[in-house]
């Protein structure tokens, strides 16, 4: 597949380096030569220095002929020009990073289509919206919902009260035969990489486990897990930032206490002015004084959302020694998201990740509907709209020799959601949920073609 990146920062040099290792044709524009260097040095991709929205500079990148451009520079003005002209200019398809919630609020009544732009991706919005789904089930790390939670992923590090805790998957299957759930990773306390769980892999103390599961069987994976379903009311929220802004005008929305720590003084009054509903303590929130003089001990949730990931980290694991019940901080660091297992916050959001996930699917093969990628990066949630006659439809799962780094989690099917166990025969029009490790990805969609 051929694609345009614009924009050499963060996110931009992070989707050139994932979409690289699957040796696609990537060619990034950025105005700044000392990006391109970090790039050309690094990944194996064509670096064009210049202006995206220079016409002569997308006809050198070959825009006539590409399959996808990616417009995520910072200047949300900047990337819906490029989209725009690069869709006149024979783009098939193109992707916007904006800022600016108001499009993506009205993109229904707007129709950006209609200008070029096929999609538009708002990381603030991605982040905020992930923030939410973690509330609604506050006991479990991870949470991912498919056709309105049909199917539900969730993660959960495992304690020592679950009762299946020292079985294997096949026992706990036996044991609670009237619970639906489907367990598609594993990852060990200390362990770097996933595995997809066979019918003998063992449940250990400790461990985080991703399971699917429906809409009904949600509050049975909190039995079986040993957690205790418990309301969210009080909120603390370290950082104005866009996202920590937006999240608790969305959390006052649903009527919960919000508590919102600025240490910028402009920017606390600011907020104060536009969340009427919510508390602004000026202070600085790594002043640990100040969270207890907050009453931190009495919060349900608190989340690191300023704009430095180290002072997010740091001030969750003081919420955590204050036996706050979820801790969820904003790190853009991929190494970051993969220590929250092992040093005791709940759960750490990526941005660049969350990104990643939303124009991924114009990449995958088959028709991808949505795809969430597990904080390891080692593996992918996606899932899949079924085609006539693809190779999925021709027997009953444990016939099909799907590969092994792989599992079908769960079959969406006119509007209802199945565990789909090997004895189940997948139908054209479903909607498939597969687990896989990210070298079987290419595997995987042959049988979806």
């Amino acid at each position: 597949m051929r694609i345009i990146i614009a924009g050499a920062g963060e996110v931009g040099f992070h989707l050139a380096k994932l979409l690289s290792f699957e040796s696609h044709d990537i060619t990034l524009i950025d105005q700044k030569k000392e990006q391109l260097a970090h790039a050309d040095t690094r990944l194996d991709i064509r670096v064009m220095k210049g202006n995206a929205t220079s016409i002569s500079i997308l006809k050198d990148a070959d825009v006539a002929n590409t399959d996808l451009v990616i417009a995520v520079t910072s200047n949300e003005t900047v990337n819906i020009t490029i989209s725009v002209l690069a869709k006149r200019l024979g783009a098939k398809q193109t992707v916007a990073r904006i800022n600016n919630s108001e499009f993506i609020d009205n993109k229904d009544e707007i129709n950006f289509s209609e200008f070029g732009i096929d999609e538009l991706i708002s990381t603030e919005e991605l982040a905020s919206n992930e923030i939410k789904m973690l509330l609604n089930q506050a006991a479990f790390n991870h949470m991912h919902e498919f056709d309105q939670g049909e199917l539900s992923m969730l993660g959960i590090i495992l304690s020592k009260t679950a009762p299946f805790v020292g079985m294997s998957v096949k026992e706990a299957a036996a044991t609670f035969p009237e619970i639906h759930f489907m367990p598609i990773a594993i990852q060990g306390k200390y362990a770097d990489r996933l595995i997809i769980p066979r019918g003998d892999t063992v449940f250990n103390k400790g461990d985080l486990a991703y399971f699917i599961t429906l809409r009904e069987g949600v509050n049975d994976l909190y039995k079986l897990t040993g957690k205790i379903k418990k309301e969210v009311h009080n909120v603390m929220i370290l950082g104005g930032s866009s996202i920590g802004k937006r999240t608790a005008k969305e959390l006052c929305d649903k009527k919960l206490n919000i508590k919102i720590i600025e240490k910028n003084k402009a920017k606390a009054f600011e907020l104060a002015d536009e969340l009427p509903n919510a508390l602004v303590v000026l202070g600085d929130g790594r002043d640990i004084e100040l969270l207890q003089e907050e009453n931190i001990e009495e919060m349900d949730v608190f989340i690191g959302a300023t704009e430095s990931p180290e002072t997010n980290i740091m001030s969750c694991l003081v919420a955590k020694s204050k036996k706050v019940g979820k801790t969820i901080a904003l790190a853009e660091n991929v190494d970051y998201s993969k220590l929250s297992h092992s040093i005791g916050i709940d759960t750490i959001i990526n941005k660049k990740l969350l990104a990643a996930n939303s124009i991924f699917r114009y990449i995958r093969k088959g028709d991808v509907l949505e795809i969430a990628t597990l904080n390891n990066l080692d593996a992918e949630i996606l899932e899949f709209k079924v085609r006539e006659n693809s190779k999925i439809t021709h027997t009953i799962i444990r016939e099909l020799n799907f590969p092994r780094q792989a599992t079908i989690g769960g079959v969406i099917r006119d509007g209802k959601g199945y565990i789909a166990l090997g004895g189940f025969q997948i139908q054209a029009h479903d909607k498939v949920v597969v687990c896989c490790l990210a070298e079987d990805v290419k595997k995987v969609e042959k049988f979806f073609y």
